[in-house]
């Protein structure tokens, strides 16, 4: 199984590499202002194997007019998870849902982040802690059918990358109210109340949630992110932020991403 799911890997990249070279890039020459809607929801195609991990995709971005390749990305997904509802969350909705079932230490933090992917960050555990299912960055895509890596009785998947094998959170599946997420949610409160001048990677990004699964010592699923999702194939920070120019975290200074306390 693991020489099939790399060999998938493997196809799916040069399937976005392609496509993002020789016909995202001419598209967008040829018509710079052309943009795709991605729907707010999509419905599942089929019920499907029931599992413990809620069977819905979240995703969210500055925007669901998108270019290309991001488009392409969003379809490729889709893809890969026919049996799966889909839902897009806007920059306007995170906030709304916050409000609606979040406490006011916790509304006041989320609203005191500068940074819309500090922002997606908080957003991703506090909506898979509510509702459960699999958060993937925008430009993240499976390798293989969402069905066949998530298994009936996982209560989690969660990825490894870098070169110190560390869990990234650009790909999270998890039941609802996994103790994991409360953890690193407690985490990003505390970075935040605590006015650390650090960079969203540390302050609500991966470190955060890699130091919660940390904590926890207890045995969880994980696999390395080849095995499951990768980021870049389809789309790159051009396409991704192409109607907002050095729109991307790392872009902000760490002192930039908080705002005062009111």
């Amino acid at each position: 199984m693991s020489f099939i799911l790399l060999l998938c890997n493997r196809i799916s990249k040069l399937i976005g590499n392609i496509s993002k070279v020789f016909v995202s890039y001419p598209f967008h020459f040829f018509l710079p202002n052309k943009r795709f809607t991605i729907p707010v929801y999509s419905k599942a195609l089929f019920k499907g194997k029931n599992q413990k991990i809620q069977k819905n995709i979240w995703q969210t971005n500055y925007s669901n007019k998108v270019s290309l390749p991001i488009y392409l990305n969003y379809l490729f997904n889709r893809l890969m998870s026919l049996s799966y509802d889909y839902h897009y969350v806007s920059t306007e909705d995170r906030l709304t849902f916050i409000k609606e079932t979040a406490d006011t230490n916790t509304i006041q933090a989320y609203e005191r982040l500068n940074d819309g992917a500090a922002q997606a960050d908080l957003w991703r555990l506090l909506t898979l802690k509510h509702f459960g299912g699999i958060y993937m960055d925008i430009d993240a895509h499976l390798i293989f059918p969402l069905s066949g890596i998530i298994k009936s009785k996982d209560k989690e998947l969660f990825i490894l990358k870098g070169t110190n094998n560390d869990h990234t959170n650009y790909f999270i599946a998890t039941e609802k109210n996994h103790p994991i997420l409360s953890n690193a949610i407690d985490i990003i409160l505390d970075n935040i109340n605590s006015n650390k001048v650090i960079g969203v990677f540390s302050l609500t990004g991966p470190v955060p949630f890699s130091d919660a699964i940390t904590q926890r010592k207890q045995p969880i699923n994980d696999k390395s992110y080849r095995y499951v999702c990768v980021q870049g194939s389809f789309t790159n920070e051009h396409f991704q932020y192409i109607d907002k120019p050095k729109g991307k975290w790392t872009h902000k200074k760490p002192e930039e991403i908080l705002k005062p306390k009111g």
